[in-house]
């Protein structure tokens, strides 16, 4: 059986998964990429270091970010969310980073795989000329669909 997911059910996947892919567009190209987040009170919350992502999402704020749980083909669930990207910056990108530090905590297998406190900190884990970046997703629109056998 296919059908639509309600609102909650929506929020609900965000809130369970980690990893989605997030899709940007500018200058007549469309990127998607593999993203760790977090979700939490409509919002996104993500880190990268500068690089075509945050270069195109400077220019065209509206994103997308696409997040699924599957099991079998005939057992899945989808879901597609727009907003609007922000760039965070002192408190607001700590306070992002620590979300993302507890949320991705008990998933982390190697020394580079999660955050970590602060974004000095994260930022040693990468080289020298790269500056992380914090960000924001603002949600503004949320559709979802699921298939399941009967």
């Amino acid at each position: 059986m296919l059908g639509k997911l309600n609102s909650f059910q929506c929020e609900r996947l965000f809130l369970s998964e980690t990893y989605g892919r997030l899709g940007c567009h500018s200058e007549d190209r469309t990127y998607v990429i593999p993203v760790s987040y977090v979700y939490s009170d409509g919002k996104i919350y993500g880190y990268t270091i500068e690089g075509l992502k945050i270069e195109m999402m400077r220019k065209n704020p509206k994103v997308c970010i696409q997040v699924d749980h599957i099991e079998d083909l005939a057992h899945w669930q989808s879901v597609i969310a727009w907003g609007e990207f922000r760039e965070l910056k002192g408190k607001e990108a700590d306070d992002a980073i620590h979300l993302l530090t507890n949320r991705l905590h008990p998933f982390r297998n190697s020394s580079t795989s999660r955050p970590k406190h602060g974004l000095e900190r994260v930022q040693e884990s990468y080289s020298p000329n790269s500056r992380m970046i914090a960000y924001e997703i603002t949600i503004s629109e949320m559709t979802g669909r699921f298939e399941k056998s009967q």
